[in-house]
């Protein structure tokens, strides 16, 4: 008897184990105007530890790259991890593909490098009007331009309204900053892609997309969680070559 109990205990402890194995932490940036409430309808398998990341204000003129190295100390890369970002949070996830060794990289209505950005973001590092806009009225605008934009983000009005509201009027600004001067060229080939054919923030132009999502706009995270959910379970599921 002493022996079964004996077995049981350390079949216990060896199952306990084996299932702590095979969680993996998950990283999760949201975009530029919202936060961890635009994963609300994201659904993962529970053995997918989530870790929503937070934003801090960056320096004025600070880069792309160099704001999002602050993010590798607060990973940990001793295990396997998994980033997944939107929007602006997909570029953090790019730069920071290049530096660390993630088990996979997803990216939701994003993009990868700066070749990527739409000709608007172009003009704009050219004549840069966008620095005579006080922070103020640049989060101000926001709540004007973003339903014009994104349509459907009208499904979700009260839950966008209050991301938009509590974002730091200096961060989105300098967000822009950084999107605009961008420099990434190259990415990593495992880089995953989500993409609709809805978005007008980041307009669908390129074909190296993983899924391309019909009718999915910017806010799709949100509007089609389930949809979105079931693309990333997907791209989970694949083995690493």
């Amino acid at each position: 008897m002493l022996k079964f109990k004996i077995a049981v205990f350390i079949f216990t402890i060896a199952a306990s184990m084996c299932l702590k194995a095979q969680e993996l932490n998950v990283y999760l940036f949201p975009g530029q105007g919202s936060d961890y409430r635009i994963f609300d309808s994201l659904q993962l398998e529970k053995r997918y530890i989530l870790h929503y990341m937070h934003y801090a204000e960056p320096n004025k003129k600070e880069t792309l790259s160099n704001y999002s190295n602050a993010f590798s100390s607060k990973i940990d890369t001793t295990n396997p991890f998994i980033l997944i970002g939107v929007s602006f949070g997909g570029m953090i996830c790019a730069e920071l593909t290049q530096k660390l060794n993630p088990t996979k990289t997803i990216i939701i209505s994003s993009a990868k490098n700066k070749s990527e950005i739409p000709k608007r973001y172009r003009f704009m590092k050219k004549i840069p009007l966008y620095k005579l806009i006080p922070a103020s009225v640049y989060k101000w605008s926001s709540f004007i331009v973003q339903p014009i934009f994104e349509p459907d983000r009208k499904k979700n009005k009260t839950t966008f309204k209050a991301m938009l509201r509590d974002k730091n009027p200096k961060f989105l600004k300098r967000a822009t900053h950084m999107i605009v001067n961008w420099q990434l060229e190259n990415y990593e080939s495992e880089i995953y892609s989500i993409h609709g054919t809805k978005d007008h923030t980041l307009p669908l132009k390129q074909n190296n997309h993983t899924f391309i999502v019909e009718k999915g706009s910017h806010m799709m995270m949100l509007t089609q969680g389930t949809k979105i959910s079931n693309l990333i379970s997907q791209i989970l599921s694949k083995s690493k070559d």
